[in-house]
């Protein structure tokens, strides 16, 4: 652990999440959750874990307000939460990211911090790779399809992937691995050079993780009055909505928590055959 990239980060992400709170990105108890991800993150992982972070942060929170007007009916009507960001995301999108950190920073005269750099890396590349899909998928012109059975879904449905989507998870995927690289993350490692492969590997499988937890075990909900499946056990409409499938106490954000833990496993896994 270092006490000036601990102050540093405590600095960094109060003053992002403040503002990103002011800016509606994210509400009171999600800047909070930025500030003890991102401190905890640059103080035990280092200044370049912490701006891949911030890489992440930022990229996702400017899709979500591009062309936010289109996909905002989607997300009222299908969407848990809206795009104010609250602890809980900021925890299930990043909480494994800063377990791996935390491990990094207490263990940097063990074995670890080498597989713990590949495991944050899978685990912010599949955070990156599902949040791209999502906003850019909704976006998509074709229908999205059921990962399981191929067949047609509406717009906004758990497990549902389009080619588009799917794009955008490889492009969020790589690209934490690339920016992670260029900052320096792997110097003195045997990952030099080869944290964008772990980071497409970690991150699209761990968002493909993602839509098949979505697609089977999340629960789902139906409004009768509008006749739609949501994620919302009280729709947009007022009423109060009926489980259809899944199981009651998994959540998106648990979805996500499981996804980037898959991502992050992965990408150790993958990790471990590159450098035997």
């Amino acid at each position: 652990m270092n006490l000036k990239s601990l102050l540093f980060g405590l600095l960094l992400s109060g003053a992002i999440g403040l503002v990103a709170e002011r800016r509606g990105s994210l509400t009171k108890s999600g800047a909070a959750g930025a500030v003890i991800t991102g401190t905890t993150i640059f103080g035990f992982g280092g200044l370049s874990w912490g701006l891949t972070l911030i890489y992440f942060f930022l990229s996702s929170t400017l899709l979500s307000h591009f062309k936010a007007s289109e996909k905002a009916q989607v997300a009222e009507e299908k969407f848990s939460k809206g795009s104010r960001r609250d602890i809980w995301q900021a925890l299930a999108n990043g909480g494994v990211g800063t377990l791996a950190a935390l491990g990094y920073g207490l263990g940097q005269r063990s074995p670890g911090p080498t597989p713990l750099l590949a495991a944050f890396i899978g685990a912010m590349a599949t955070a990156n790779a599902d949040t791209w899909a999502t906003e850019v998928g909704t976006l998509s012109k074709a229908p999205p399809r059921s990962i399981l059975t191929g067949q047609p879904v509406p717009p906004g449905t758990s497990g549902g992937v389009t080619l588009l989507g799917t794009s955008a998870a490889v492009a969020g995927a790589a690209t934490v691995g690339a920016v992670a690289e260029a900052l320096g993350a792997a110097r003195q490692t045997p990952l030099g050079g080869r944290l964008p492969l772990l980071g497409l590997i970690g991150g699209l499988a761990g968002a493909l993780i993602d839509s098949v937890l979505g697609a089977t075990v999340q629960a789902m909900y139906w409004c009768p009055r509008c006749q739609q499946e949501t994620e919302r056990s009280i729709h947009h409409c007022g009423e109060e909505t009926l489980m259809r499938r899944g199981l009651p106490w998994l959540g998106n954000d648990g979805v996500n928590f499981l996804s980037t833990a898959a991502g992050a496993l992965l990408a150790l896994l993958a990790a471990r055959k590159l450098i035997h």
